[in-house]
C-alpha cells in the first residue's frame, strides 16, 4: 500500500512532441504578427492614431483586470479550508461536550425460573447500552432466581434507567447500589481470598462475612451474660437460621454470630457461604498471628508489641490488680469490680483485636484493643500507671488504626473523659481529623480515616523507638 502511494505521486517528466510543435507555431504567428503590426505603423497613414488607441486598449483591459481580482478575493473561503481556519462569517462552532465516563453497578432482581427469563433481562439492558461485566444467579426454594450483576451503564444512564428496564424484561424487587474497582474480582476468587484470610487469623471472620455480604452490620453474642449466666440470644442451632434479612450462625468459639441487612434479603446461596467460613474457622481451632516488634523507649528500656487472645487472660488480670482504681475507671467507665469481668469478652477474637504490650521479663504492662461495634470501631487503651506517659499508649494506638485502615474502617472512636488527657493527646497525635461530642460528662473522640493513614500510621517490622 505504501509503494503504491509513494509512486502515485511522483510527477510524470515524459516528452509530448505535439506540445512543442504548438509552441513553436505559436511563437512564428506572435512574429508574423508584430511585424505585420510595425509595418502598418511605420508605412501607413494613420500609424500615430493606431499607437494611441492600442496604449488605450492596454490601459482599459490592466483596469478591468484589476476590478476582477479585487471582487473575487474577497469570496467566502471553500468548503476544502482547514477547520482550523475562520472568515468573516466567524469562528467555527465549539466542538461538542465529552461524553460522560461509564459507571460500575451492583443490580439484583428476581426473574421467573423458566427458559428464556434470563435472555430477556440481558437483551434489555444490550438494547440500553449497558455492558454485563459477571453474573451470578441465586435459587430461591419458593421458585424464581435471583440474578446479580455488575454493570458498566453509560455515564449519562441514571439508576432508574436501569430498573425500568430490568422492570420492562420482567424483572421485580429490583435493588442497585453504585460499585467500584474492587466489585471487578471474580466471585470465586474473593472466596478464596477471604478463606485464606479467616484461616490465617481467627478474628478476620467477621470481617470476612462483613466483605463477602456486602453492607451488612455483625454482632457477636456472648454464649454468658457479664453475670455468667447463659445467654439466650446465642442458643442457635449447628446448621444456622435464616430469616429473610437475618441471618444468625453458631459461634465455633462459643456464642452467636449475627448478621443483618435490612435493604436486601439474604438467599441461599449467601446463606450456605458464610456457613463455609463459619467451618472453616471451626476447623482450625484458635489461632492469631504470632509477628512481634520489640520497640525501645526514650529512657532505653524495651517493650514487646504483639497480639493478644485469651492464652493472656491470667496476665490481664494481674495487671488489673497492680493498676489504681482511676485508671480502671477510665478505662471501662463503670464499677471496678466489673473490669475482670470484661477480659473475656475483649480478648475473645470475635469482639476485635487486642494488643498486649509486654516487657523484657514477660510482663503485660498494657493492652490496646480495636472492637467492632456494629457498623463503627472503637479503640481503647489500657496502660498500667508505672508505665503511663512514656509514649506506649500513642504506640499502641497508631497500630490500632492502621489495622482499621486494613479492615476497611472509615472511622474510629474512642470513649473517655475530659480528664482523661492522656488518651486525649494520643488521638491528637495521629494527625487525623478529630470529632468531639460530649454526652453526660463523656467525651466521644471521633478519628475519620483517610487512605493515606495506613502508611502514616502502620508499624516497621524492625526496632523503632517510641514517641
Amino acid at each position: 500500500m505504501t509503494e503504491q502511494l509513494s509512486a502515485s505521486a511522483r510527477p510524470h517528466h515524459r516528452h509530448h512532441w505535439r506540445r512543442d510543435v504548438v509552441e513553436l507555431a505559436a511563437l512564428f504567428c506572435a512574429v508574423a504578427v508584430a511585424d505585420g503590426i510595425a509595418n502598418l505603423v511605420v508605412h501607413g497613414p494613420s500609424g500615430p492614431a493606431l499607437l494611441v488607441a492600442s496604449a488605450a486598449a492596454l490601459v482599459l483591459t490592466a483596469a478591468f483586470h484589476t476590478w476582477w481580482a479585487r471582487r473575487h478575493g474577497h469570496a467566502p473561503p471553500p468548503a476544502s479550508r482547514a477547520p482550523s481556519d475562520t472568515g468573516p462569517a466567524g469562528p467555527l462552532p465549539e466542538p461538542a461536550a465529552a461524553p460522560e465516563a461509564p459507571a460500575l453497578w451492583r443490580m439484583r432482581t428476581t426473574v421467573r425460573d423458566e427458559p428464556g427469563s434470563l435472555a430477556a433481562l440481558c437483551t434489555a439492558l444490550a438494547r440500553a447500552g449497558v455492558d454485563i461485566l459477571t453474573l451470578q444467579t441465586h435459587p430461591l426454594p419458593e421458585g424464581g432466581t435471583v440474578d446479580e450483576f455488575l454493570l458498566r451503564a453509560p455515564g449519562g444512564l441514571p439508576s432508574a434507567g436501569l430498573t425500568r428496564a430490568a422492570a420492562d424484561a420482567g424483572g421485580r424487587d429490583t435493588w442497585i447500589e453504585r460499585a467500584d474497582a474492587h466489585d471487578l474480582v471474580d466471585p470465586p476468587t474473593r472466596l478464596l481470598a477471604l478463606a485464606t484470610r479467616t484461616a490465617l487469623d481467627a478474628a478476620e471472620l467477621p470481617l470476612s462475612l462483613r466483605r463477602l455480604l456486602g453492607r451488612c452490620t455483625i454482632h457477636s453474642v456472648p454464649a454468658t451474660t457479664l453475670s455468667g449466666r447463659p445467654n439466650s440470644d446465642a442458643d442457635v442451632p449447628p446448621e444456622g437460621v435464616l430469616e429473610s434479612t437475618v441471618m444468625r450462625l453458631r459461634d465455633p468459639s462459643g456464642g452467636a454470630i449475627t448478621v443483618e441487612r435490612p435493604h436486601l434479603p439474604f438467599t441461599p446461596t449467601e446463606f450456605a457461604r458464610a456457613r463455609a467460613l463459619v467451618e472453616l474457622d471451626a476447623r482450625l481451632g484458635p489461632r492469631i498471628p504470632r509477628s512481634q516488634d520489640v520497640l525501645t523507649l526514650p529512657e532505653g528500656n524495651e517493650i514487646t508489641v504483639r497480639r493478644a487472645d485469651g492464652s493472656d487472660l491470667a496476665a490481664a488480670r494481674a495487671m488489673h490488680d497492680r493498676c489504681s482504681e482511676r485508671t480502671l475507671g477510665l478505662r471501662y467507665h463503670g464499677p471496678v469490680a466489673d473490669a475482670d469481668r470484661y477480659l473475656d469478652h475483649l480478648l475473645g477474637p470475635r469482639f476485635g483485636r487486642t494488643l498486649a504490650a509486654t516487657t523484657a521479663s514477660g510482663r503485660l504492662i498494657a493492652l490496646g484493643h480495636l472492637l467492632w461495634d456494629g457498623d463503627e470501631t472503637e479503640v481503647a487503651l489500657l496502660i498500667e500507671d508505672e508505665w503511663q506517659r512514656r509514649g506506649i499508649g500513642s504506640e499502641l494506638l497508631r497500630r490500632l488504626v492502621a489495622m482499621a485502615v486494613e479492615a476497611g474502617c472509615g472511622s474510629v472512636y474512642a470513649v473517655t473523659q475530659a480528664s482523661n488527657t492522656g488518651m486525649v493527646a494520643a488521638m491528637r497525635g495521629l494527625g487525623l481529623p478529630l470529632d468531639y461530642q460530649v454526652e453526660d460528662g463523656t467525651l466521644v473522640i471521633t478519628a475519620r480515616l483517610e487512605p493515606a493513614t495506613a502508611a502514616a500510621t502502620s508499624p516497621q517490622a524492625q526496632h523503632r523507638s517510641a514517641d
